[in-house]
């Protein structure tokens, strides 16, 4: 069962990347890039946990991974709302 939900959280997160790539795509603002590699990268992260068989996530690697996940968005807000040079 767990298998299943890792798997349909990994579907989700594959599927926001994609929103958020489509809108990059339309608008070419670096904001919805970095999340579309936040999710990419968070979606990776759930895929290569199954896998393993580690029956907890608490294993440092993968916390690291999701460090750069959540920096990744932390930085796509700070640089869209940095003031900007004109």
């Amino acid at each position: 069962m767990n298998d299943i939900l890792l798997g349909a959280i990994a579907m989700a997160s594959m599927v926001a990347a994609l929103f958020f790539l489509r809108f990059w795509r339309s608008t070419r603002d670096r904001f919805f890039l970095f999340f579309a590699l936040s999710f990419l990268i968070e979606g990776l992260n759930r895929v290569l946990l199954v896998p393993n068989s580690i029956s907890s996530e608490d294993v440092p690697e993968y916390y690291l991974v999701r460090l750069l996940s959540y920096a990744l968005i932390l930085f796509a807000i700070w640089d869209k709302n940095r003031p900007r040079k004109k």
